[in-house]
């Protein structure tokens, strides 16, 4: 079996990556990342979902690195706040932390390689295409050649992408089937005491449940902005 670093933000996406893992493969740990980001909610919450999986997680310290990394809405003291609506809206962009995944798969591979793992398993979705670069089906391949190269001759590690042709609500689908405890994960950008209802990722996990059939577990501050936020999207 595929022993599989899964990189774990605490949201949807990896949570079932996690538990696909888990149920498919030989799930090795969950890494998540401290890189400056406006919250450690998310952290929490994958905390939590390692527990669940009763498996290793370790949370890789990069928080320095986030003060050169600062256009980004999603950096701590980041010079754009947090927008609302649909990730489809330009203003969305404002969410791109540059090169991330990027960043995060080397570490990751590196972690990998010293643990003589299989593969590295990170979350990226169709949904994400089209506003993250670092998301897309030619990023994903491009790395793998880019790793290839790196660990030539020493350990070769899969870069595992199950996702990378499956939307959001595909994803929901799945991790119902694998049993995923969703309420344990969190999503929201703004890291309050609910999730706001209201950015983008909020939005786009309230409309995954829609889609799916599925009952939505979240609390939200704002429960039906969603539906405002996908009308003025589709009417742009």
């Amino acid at each position: 079996m595929m022993r599989t670093v899964v990189l774990c933000s605490g949201g949807i996406d990896s949570a079932t990556l996690a538990y696909k893992v888990a149920a498919e493969r030989q799930l090795d740990r969950l890494v998540s990342f401290d890189y400056g980001q406006r919250h450690r909610r998310e952290l929490e919450h994958a905390a939590l979902i390692a527990e669940r999986l009763e498996t290793r997680h370790d949370v890789i310290n990069i928080a320095g690195l986030g003060r050169f990394l600062s256009s980004s809405a999603l950096i701590s003291g980041g010079a754009e706040p947090v927008p609302d609506g649909h990730y489809a809206e330009d203003n969305m962009k404002a969410t791109v932390v540059p090169n991330r995944n990027a960043i995060l798969l080397s570490i990751a591979f590196g972690i990998a390689a010293g643990a003589k793992a299989d593969a590295v398993g990170i979350a990226v979705h169709g949904g994400d295409h089209f506003i993250y670069p670092d998301c897309r089906p030619a990023f994903v391949d491009a790395f793998r050649a880019m790793q290839a190269c790196a660990l030539e001759g020493m350990w070769e590690v899969e870069l595992y992408a199950p996702f990378i042709g499956t939307d959001k609500a595909g994803i929901v689908r799945e991790g119902l089937r694998l049993g995923v405890p969703y309420e344990l994960t969190w999503s929201c950008y703004k890291g309050g005491e609910k999730h706001c209802g209201r950015c983008g990722t909020c939005v786009e996990r309230r409309e995954a449940f829609h889609l799916a059939g599925a009952p939505d577990p979240t609390q939200y501050e704002d429960p039906d902005y969603w539906i405002e936020a996908i009308r003025k999207m589709k009417t742009a």
